[in-house]
């Protein structure tokens, strides 16, 4: 059977399909947080197979085959990379109204131009169609040919960044490709042998000695400069919830020494570490003029067995229920006090909090910049189009949805471009159903206009950073 994605895929309305077809689809991508390897950028690698570039790394698919009774040597086992991906073509039909059932399709359609519906009985003839294209196909034309103007990669403070300068110094790629400052690492006082392991390695890189508090905050800002002077300018923390707790330089720096000799820290005392972490980050976004985005709500590694057994990223996580106001006020309220409130994007992953983010937003918004601070795009769980919707319901009520910064993809594979596709699709039919619905004026100037902002024009704009010239 052939693909239900036709060319008005979403598109309930004659206004919907005009904004799309006109003017959203043919902006650029600006890909301002995703996970893709910097190596397999410079390198412009070849895969193999299918298997290598759709499934190998990616939990939204392990999810799933597990779910449908697939056993764990199809995910991540010992099984042959065939094998996998016929485990997973056997499990697509399963996904009906899954977004992995509309992703798989559009993956396959737009970069294979395979119009079968994966299932088993297709699954030989998409493997050998697209291993045939993969052969001739490298990384570089994956980005080329889905108009990817910019790549924000997410990177450890200790990375030395040697694919970036190596993408830099090739010239070759389109895509301009820029790293992401995300210390994370930086806060997990609680687990001292992975905090110390990580913190010598800090110390390696950067040439600064981490024995003290100062030393280890010089460091810090070592690499900070450093992701500057390679071309970043954002930064990136993923935390299940900001932390209320006060704490002084000096009561920072005793939970670092307990920390930095093996001892044991209290979960209150992680915390309190945690918040000054926090305040001198954003100081050191803000002074660099960077964004700082926070990546909100996750409950992670929730299977205990299996992260012991298969690490995390495997798949295991989900959404979580934790407080977030008051912590995140306070946050953004303590940087706006010390007149260093970078500009700011946030993700939530928890829907009941759509209303709470995009109110926040609101209180910090200080006329220096459209839309400083940012309610961020469905994210992980949310990145699906009910989601979508509510995301962009709630900004629109709450905020400017004129001024959004758009959709990013998140992800690991470089087949995923198409999800900017069906966000495009999902905004331009949200807008088409109200002009259709008599809500807003059929002033095809005005929506489109917004319509190419949201898609490209803020991104490039807000995040400050150089931009390809894609045609």
């Amino acid at each position: 059977m052939k693909t239900f994605i036709t060319d008005d895929f979403l598109l309930h309305s004659d206004v919907a399909q005009e904004l799309y077809h006109d003017h959203a689809k043919q902006q650029p991508i600006f890909d301002y947080h995703c996970h893709l390897p910097p190596d397999q950028i410079a390198a412009n690698r070849r895969f193999d197979n299918l298997y290598q570039i759709w499934l190998e790394g990616d939990h939204y698919k392990w999810r799933a085959m597990r779910s449908n009774g697939v056993a764990e040597r199809f995910c991540t086992g010992d099984a042959t990379e065939r094998e996998k991906f016929d485990a997973f073509a056997r499990t697509v039909p399963r996904t009906l109204r899954n977004p992995l059932y509309h992703w798989t399709h559009l993956e396959l359609l737009r970069h294979f131009g395979i119009d079968d519906l994966l299932d088993e009985s297709t699954a030989e003839s998409v493997w050998q169609r697209a291993n045939e294209q993969l052969a001739e196909t490298r990384v570089h034309d994956l980005l080329t040919r889905s108009r990817v103007a910019v790549v924000c990669t997410t990177d450890d403070p200790t990375d030395t960044l040697e694919h970036h300068r190596k993408i830099k110094e090739q010239g070759t790629l389109e895509t301009r490709v820029y790293p992401t400052f995300r210390p994370d690492k930086a806060l997990g006082v609680e687990q001292p042998a992975a905090f110390n392991a990580w913190t010598d390695k800090l110390a390696a890189a950067s040439g600064t000695e981490c024995a003290t508090l100062d030393g280890f905050l010089g460091a810090l800002k070592q690499r900070h400069d450093f992701f500057h002077e390679m071309g970043g300018r954002l930064s990136d923390h993923g935390m299940n919830a900001l932390d209320e707790e006060d704490c002084t330089e000096r009561e920072a720096a005793a939970i670092f020494n307990r920390a930095r000799s093996g001892g044991q820290v209290s979960p209150g005392e992680a915390a309190a570490y945690r918040g000054f972490m926090m305040i001198f980050f954003g100081h050191l976004d803000a002074e660099k003029g960077w964004t700082k985005q926070l990546h909100l709500g996750a409950l992670r590694n929730n299977n205990t067995r299996l992260l012991r057994k298969l690490g995390p990223d495997t798949g295991f996580d989900s959404i979580g229920d934790q407080p977030q106001a008051a912590a995140l006020a306070r946050y953004l309220d303590r940087l706006d006090q010390d007149d260093c409130l970078p500009k700011t994007v946030l993700y939530n992953l928890n829907p009941a909090d759509n209303y709470l983010f995009g109110t926040m937003i609101g209180n910090f918004q200080d006329g220096t910049v459209p839309g400083k601070i940012q309610f961020g795009s469905g994210w992980w769980f949310l990145d699906q189009k009910e989601a979508m919707e509510w995301q962009l319901n709630a900004l629109s009520n709450l905020g400017l949805l004129s001024r959004f910064v758009g959709m990013l993809t998140d992800s690991r594979s470089f087949l995923s471009y198409p999800r900017h596709e069906y966000f495009r699709r999902i905004l331009c039919n949200l807008i088409g159903r109200d002009v259709a619905n008599g809500e807003l004026p059929r002033d095809m100037g005005l929506l489109a206009q917004i319509v190419r902002d949201i898609c490209y024009g803020n991104a490039r704009d807000y995040f400050g950073l150089e931009t390809s010239e894609v045609p």
